[in-house]
């Protein structure tokens, strides 16, 4: 979705806010009507959908005011005063988010409140004939050319352009791509003081290199991303002086009067403060995702629950929470990492080559050997296997074990995470190459008794010790098994690569 920055004139900003009261009203209104239907067990019947709530919408336009008291008169000619389009895409957009929610895609639609969901959604207005993808018109039942409807956009110079809204006319906003925008509607949105206008456009993927790369993406808080490369990227943090004036500026909105000119005053310096924040971490993620999208064929991420770990601590009143202060503060870091963003958008320009690794293990496995040992942690970011002593940054070290889209590794589930360091074993491969029944049964204890265990980068085997064909041979290895069976036991597969072994 392409989205610029919408430059209205003093007129037409109170405009837009009346739209966006309208359309804020109308779609409280159906969330009234649809949550009246939920409350009190089974449903007697299915709330209406977007023809009844339009009539609805329709009686309440054409009631007449005649023997009201002066709040509910005021009440219904305000809302007979708003725009019919606006109200109606109001009631479509609510209409189509509950087969979202029953679709599992989004959550059940909530009330919107003033300065927080300031916005309205607009059909475009102008017609064009619709064709098909071979150049072939498109026809309706009767035969006559079927018409799509586009957004009206107009090109005033190389920077500006302008855009139809209804009830407003037009209104420039700062056009920052080739060409104009070719959508059939647009969403326009006040935020943080700023106005801005998105075209629904989908965009054409990023190209892949096509070289077959893979690439991990670890997110953490002292480093936003790290790579399997080697390469860390960190989003721009605000700085100590910005926080400090956020802080001060909600202090004082806090200690002003309600509404009064200087409460809404250091309401609007904190968010111009926090709007600063989101534009640069949007900035960072758009670049990032658009150079993993064109560096890599395969881009995987840890399959984070994000909404799980910046869940607030503070528990129930029968249940209070512990450290929910520290819990909050690590929330907040989170969230301002931007991990959510930089993984949708990374979908959006590479579809289909991003892929989600689970993340259990990551952080523990040896991504030389794959040794788990929570030991092997020794700081935020400093990993040392305990195993075969391999030494890298602990992020990357993640990273790695997510770019071969490892969930875990060789350690048996049952054995402790804190087992101490085996040595190197030397022992005597015995080549099983038929033969008498000792043999035979050697062979058959081996795949019983075998367990594959990861062998160090560093280890060298060495042989040492006969290997004969003689019967007494066999049968003298084979005590040694036998003896020593106990201990043996998830030794096996560390021999040569073709025949089977047995170290003793």
């Amino acid at each position: 979705m392409s989205r610029f920055g919408l430059r209205p004139t003093r007129e037409r900003e109170a405009q837009l806010f009346e739209h966006c009261a309208q359309a804020r009203h109308a779609w409280n209104l159906a969330w009234r009507v649809t949550d009246t239907y939920r409350k009190g067990g089974a449903r007697a019947a299915r709330p209406p959908r977007y023809v009844g709530m339009a009539a609805l919408l329709t009686e309440v336009r054409r009631t007449a005011t005649t023997g009201m008291s002066p709040e509910e008169a005021d009440y219904f000619a305000w809302v007979a005063s708003g725009n019919a389009e606006i109200q109606q895409q109001a009631l479509r957009d609510f209409d189509q988010a509950l087969p979202n929610f029953l679709g599992g895609t989004h959550g059940y639609p909530k009330r919107r409140k003033k300065h927080r969901h300031e916005g309205l959604r607009v059909i475009g207005a102008g017609r064009v004939p619709a064709f098909t993808p071979d150049g072939e018109p498109v026809l309706n039942a009767t035969g006559k050319q079927v018409h799509h409807r586009r957004v009206v956009v107009q090109k005033l110079n190389t920077k500006w352009a302008q855009v139809k809204v209804p009830g407003c006319g037009w209104v420039r906003f700062r056009n920052t791509r080739r060409g104009l925008p070719d959508a059939k509607s647009y969403r326009v949105t006040y935020r943080h003081g700023q106005w801005h206008i998105s075209f629904a456009v989908v965009p054409d993927p990023t190209p892949a290199p096509g070289d077959g790369s893979v690439v991990g993406v670890d997110r953490g808080v002292a480093i936003t991303a790290a790579l399997s490369t080697g390469k860390t990227l960190n989003c721009p943090p605000s700085s100590k002086k910005e926080l400090a004036k956020r802080r001060k500026h909600e202090r004082r909105a806090a200690r002003a009067p309600k509404n009064s000119p200087r409460k809404a005053a250091e309401h609007a310096k904190a968010n111009r403060l926090k709007r600063r924040e989101a534009d640069r971490r949007k900035d960072w993620v758009e670049k990032t995702s658009t150079r993993l999208a064109r560096s890599f064929d395969v881009i995987r991420f840890e399959g984070l629950r994000i909404k799980n770990m910046t869940a607030s601590a503070k528990g129930t009143g029968e249940e209070p929470g512990r450290n929910v202060g520290q819990k909050a503060g690590l929330n907040r870091m989170i969230l301002a990492q931007g991990w959510g963003m930089l993984r949708t958008r990374t979908e959006h320009k590479a579809p289909g080559r991003v892929e989600d690794v689970p993340p259990a293990y990551t952080s523990l496995r040896c991504s030389l050997c794959g040794w788990i040992d929570k030991n092997s942690r020794k700081s935020q970011a400093e990993f040392v296997c305990s195993f075969c002593g391999f030494t890298c940054n602990a992020d990357t070290n993640a990273s790695m074990n997510v770019a071969a889209g490892h969930a875990g590794g060789t350690t048996p589930p049952r054995r402790s995470s804190v087992r101490e360091p085996q040595p190197a074993w030397v022992g005597i491969p015995l080549f099983i190459r038929g033969g008498g029944c000792q043999s035979r049964a050697a062979h058959g204890r081996q795949r019983r008794h075998a367990r594959p265990l990861p062998q160090p980068a560093s280890a060298e085997l060495s042989c040492v010790g006969l290997i004969g064909d003689s019967e007494v041979t066999h049968q003298r290895v084979l005590r040694r098994d036998c003896a020593g069976r106990s201990w043996l036991r998830g030794t096996f597969g560390w021999g040569t690569s073709s025949d089977p072994a047995v170290v003793c």
